[in-house]
């Protein structure tokens, strides 16, 4: 979401001290929150100005550039892994434990697709192993 500009910025502070009406309704003339107009008038005397405040930055990336360069490298060896293949095979090679979510987002920023290719090898289907509850059922 975009700051607010500071002609507006400058309107709703001219606004309150003009004592045009209370907060809620000055709020409601210029289409802002209540809790905004409050945080404007503390940030100008705390700070003296109502520009905007710098964005904050954001959550650093778990996996480095490097890191996410071996992703490539995993699904040229292994095309059909899934991601949870892929998450064990890379915490194999880089010795960093990450999420699911994260390897997505590592592969759509690499412009990788994880759509499954009918011309790939085939994968043998288990004949033993646990059974699905369907078959368990006792009637």
């Amino acid at each position: 979401m975009a700051a607010y500009s500071l002609d507006l910025r400058a309107r709703i502070v001219e606004a309150v001290e003009r004592h045009i009406g209370s907060k809620r309704q000055i709020a409601a003339v210029f289409g802002v929150h209540e809790s905004f107009i409050y945080k404007l008038l503390r940030q100008q005397r705390q700070r003296g100005d109502i520009a905007p405040l710098p964005h904050g930055g954001g959550a650093q990336a778990k996996l480095s550039p490097a890191q996410r360069q071996v992703l490539p490298e995993l699904l040229a060896a292994m095309p059909d892994a899934t991601l949870d293949e892929l998450r064990v095979q890379l915490k194999k090679r880089t010795r960093v434990e990450v999420s699911l979510s994260t390897i997505c987002r590592g592969l759509q920023a690499l412009g990788l697709s994880r759509k499954k290719s009918r011309s790939g090898p085939r994968r043998p289907i288990p004949t033993s192993g646990p059974r699905s509850k369907q078959n368990n059922r006792p009637w």
